[in-house]
C-alpha cells in the first residue's frame, strides 16, 4: 500500500486519490511515462534494427526483444492504471539519442556486413543499459513509495532487461566481432 498521507485504496492496485502529490511521487509518475515513451519508440526501432542485421542469430535475438517489450509496454500500462493514472508518454530524451545512434550506425556501415551487426549490438546494449538503469530506479522508488505490485512488475522487466545484454554480449563474443575485424 501507498506511504501518501491520503489511503484510499480500489482493488489490488492504487486509486487516483491515493496517489499523494509528493515529489518523489511526481518524480515516479514522471519516470513511467519517459520509460513508457522509450517502450513505445523501441517497438518502431527494433524490427528496423532486426532487418539491418546480417546474422540470423542477431535478428533473432532482436525479433525475440520485440516480444518482450510488447509486454514490458504491457506491464507499464498495468502500473500506470495500479496507480490510478492514465498510460502517458513524455518524450524521452535519452532514448530519443540512443535511437538516433543506431540508426547512424546503421546508415554508415557497409549493408550485410558484421561490422554492421556489431554496430546494431552496441546500439542495442546502450540501449538496454539505460533501460537497465531506468527499471531499477523505478523498482526501488515504487518500494520506496509502497506500491509493492507495480515494484515486482518493473523487477521482472528489470530481469528481462538484463537477459537481453547478456544475449547481446554472447552474441558479440561468439565470433561476430572476430569475424568483423577480418572481413575487410
Amino acid at each position: 500500500m501507498p506511504v501518501s498521507k491520503s489511503t484510499t485504496v480500489k482493488g489490488p492496485g492504487i486509486s487516483k486519490s491515493s496517489l499523494g502529490s509528493s515529489s518523489l511521487e511526481k518524480f515516479f509518475h514522471n519516470s513511467l511515462k519517459d520509460l513508457y515513451w522509450a517502450e513505445k519508440n523501441l517497438l518502431k526501432t527494433l524490427p528496423k534494427m532486426s532487418k539491418n542485421a546480417t546474422t540470423e542469430e542477431l535478428q533473432s535475438a532482436l525479433d525475440e526483444h520485440l516480444v518482450q517489450t510488447e509486454e514490458h509496454v504491457n506491464r507499464l500500462e498495468k502500473i500506470f492504471e495500479m496507480i490510478g493514472e492514465r498510460a502517458q508518454a513524455k518524450k524521452c530524451e535519452a532514448m530519443e539519442g540512443l535511437i538516433k545512434e543506431g540508426e547512424t550506425i546503421m546508415e554508415e556501415t557497409k549493408e550485410d556486413s558484421l561490422t554492421r551487426d556489431v554496430g546494431i549490438i552496441a546500439a542495442a546494449q546502450k540501449v538496454e543499459h539505460y533501460e537497465i538503469s531506468s527499471y531499477g530506479t523505478l523498482t526501488v522508488l515504487a518500494k520506496t513509495l509502497g506500491f509493492n505490485e507495480a515494484a515486482e512488475l518493473l523487477a521482472v522487466t528489470l530481469e528481462e532487461e538484463k537477459q537481453a545484454d547478456i544475449k547481446l554480449t554472447s552474441i558479440a563474443e561468439n565470433n561476430i566481432n572476430i569475424e568483423a575485424e577480418q572481413e575487410d
